[in-house]
């Protein structure tokens, strides 16, 4: 599988680099970033994935989140996919308008459309678990037996469910102000209905607290929310996350800090942490 390489900057020793390739799971090219910090050669290093959220591309995180001094200290590859395929003229795919921003273009949700027009491209899900992992795994120096992942909002949301399918997969799983319950919260009721269809039992796969309630697990789960969060009450709702990790006996701490909003200024001042927390775990 080849890869295009867009760009590669040196940062903190290591290479910051963004790539392009052609999807089979979504009929699109598809852009991705990718930080390999130095390393010795030939030596494969534990590598975290981070799904974005709402709006974003590959790149936001890239500029953002500020993860790579700490992932170049604890030697650590970070990958970020894009969040939806892309391409004003693709049938399903609108450039979002201030009405639409949630859903479309940007919005992918990390799931695998059923229904038209969206089943053409809308195909996430196998991009994030199957078609980029391989990918990755034959063009970067990963140790595919050591894979953490996080993200943040509907890309918390993408983490979790992932993580919580595949079980065994991931060491580590961790979320900034994640969508714990897309079944029950306007931006998940729009996405779900329209990419899987009004059966609400196939949204069950798409909804952390579903998932755990039908008895899927995390072994090591790290949650931040801001209180001062304007989406908590009405999208993320993380007090039915703790509910369902409190009723299966799962190890999660869930930290509600104060004052802290949705933003990437939430998310920087917690990642050096969240990060020495998944090295702990990948390195263990």
């Amino acid at each position: 599988m080849s890869i295009e390489t867009v760009s590669e900057t040196k940062c903190f020793g290591g290479n910051q680099g963004v790539y392009k390739h052609d999807s089979e799971a979504t009929g699109t090219p598809m852009t991705f970033q990718v930080f390999v910090p130095e390393h010795r050669e030939g030596e494969k290093l534990p590598v975290l994935w981070w799904l974005s959220g709402l709006t974003c591309t590959h790149e936001n995180a890239m500029i953002k989140c500020h993860y790579h001094e700490a992932c170049a200290e604890h030697g650590i590859i970070l990958v970020g996919p894009d969040t939806s395929p892309r391409g004003p003229d693709l049938e399903g795919n609108e450039v979002p308008d201030d009405e639409a921003y949630d859903f479309g273009q940007g919005a992918g949700f990390y799931v695998n459309a059923t229904q038209e027009p969206w089943s053409k491209h809308f195909h996430m899900r196998s991009y994030v678990e199957e078609e980029l992992p391989a990918l990755v795994a034959e063009n970067f120096p990963v140790d595919m037996e050591r894979q953490g992942i996080s993200g943040h909002s509907m890309g918390g949301h993408g983490a979790l469910t992932v993580s919580l399918r595949n079980s065994g997969r991931f060491r580590s799983t961790s979320a900034f102000s994640p969508i714990v319950s897309p079944m029950n919260c306007p931006w998940g009721e729009k996405a779900l209905s329209n990419y899987i269809g009004e059966d609400r039992a196939d949204w069950r796969e798409y909804d952390a607290c579903a998932l755990i309630e039908d008895g899927a697990r995390i072994d090591h789960l790290l949650v931040e929310q801001g209180r001062a969060d304007n989406f908590l009450d009405e999208q993320l709702k993380t007090w039915l996350l703790e509910d369902a990790v409190r009723e299966a006996g799962m190890n999660a701490a869930i930290s509600m800090q104060e004052g802290y909003d949705h933003s990437y200024f939430f998310v920087s001042t917690f990642i050096a942490e969240h990060i020495k927390w998944h090295a702990e775990r990948l390195k263990a």
